[in-house]
């Protein structure tokens, strides 16, 4: 069984309307695939004897683009808090069943990994629906696995306007498809380290946090993360996890999102477009003169 493709061609018809009236043809278009993922999670050392299919714990199912799912699963078991670092991930491995293949995921911790399958409901706030105030949230996300960004990071602003085009450029799936989000890792300078695409932005942020997990290259506290849609309190969550300086999007923030990043200590910028953009917290670290 091959792997799955991030885009599928599908025969469409294009209407095409003008001043003689409307016109249809019969083409193929390209669409960014969606698929579910499973993540599944076992210790090494509960393995002994038993098949890994049958022994690992779901913990999620999410609606992804393939591609980086690896990174996907390591990244959201560190911005969900279930893990601390890195070395509590002994492996990564896709389902061995044929009929799930590609679409499960199962993270093996080191063995002597503390892991409570109990608590994942104490661990997931679905933020947007929940119900819960706002105070309960952040006090939930802020925990101790979550520290307060303590970073000297200064960005010219002229970096910051920079970065949706560097950003874009980065986006092949995207050029093709017009149907993905993005999250991209940035330097001071604002030089693209790397970037990710996805359906879903969370899934985006996951994949790129969790590409940096694995290489080893967290916190974040000398980069700009720029994402390519609205910044929503997840968004945020999961930058403040990952020690993100600066989170910045072309859209607008929640006031939850906003919320969050003040008390994470996140520099938080929005309406990055046009050679303009809104600081709504963390303001110390937008230099006041542009990069030389």
């Amino acid at each position: 069984m091959t792997r799955k493709a991030s885009t599928v061609r599908r025969r469409v018809e294009q209407v095409s309307v003008g001043d003689d009236g409307a016109a249809r043809r019969a083409r193929t278009d390209l669409l960014a695939t969606e698929e579910p993922l499973e993540i599944r999670v076992a210790v090494a050392s509960d393995l002994r004897g038993a098949r890994l299919d049958d022994a690992a714990t779901p913990v999620s199912v999410t609606m992804r683009t393939p591609g980086a799912d690896f990174e996907l699963a390591a990244g959201f078991l560190y911005t969900e808090g279930l893990i601390a670092s890195a070395d509590a991930i002994s492996s990564i491995r896709y389902c061995t069943d044929g009929a799930q293949q590609y679409n499960v995921v199962s993270v093996i911790l080191a063995a002597g990994t503390r892991w409570d399958p109990a608590s994942l409901q104490r661990n997931f706030y679905q933020t947007s629906s929940c119900g819960v105030c706002g105070k309960a949230s952040i006090e939930a996300v802020m925990g101790p696995a979550c520290a307060r960004v303590e970073s000297g990071l200064v960005v010219a602003p002229d970096v910051v306007t920079r970065l949706p085009d560097a950003l874009r450029a980065a986006q092949a799936v995207f050029e093709r498809t017009g149907g993905l989000h993005a999250a991209g890792l940035f330097t001071a300078d604002g030089e693209l380290v790397r970037a990710r695409e996805d359906v879903g932005r969370h899934n985006a942020m996951d994949k790129l946090v969790g590409a940096s997990l694995l290489e080893r290259e967290l916190p974040w506290g000398e980069r700009i993360v720029m994402v390519s849609g609205r910044l929503s309190f997840e968004l945020v969550q999961k930058a403040a996890r990952a020690g993100a300086a600066v989170l910045a999007g072309v859209s607008a923030p929640s006031s939850l999102a906003v919320e969050l990043a003040e008390q994470a200590g996140i520099t938080l910028c929005g309406f990055v477009r046009g050679g303009r953009f809104n600081v709504y917290a963390g303001a110390h670290r937008i230099a006041q003169t542009v990069h030389t």
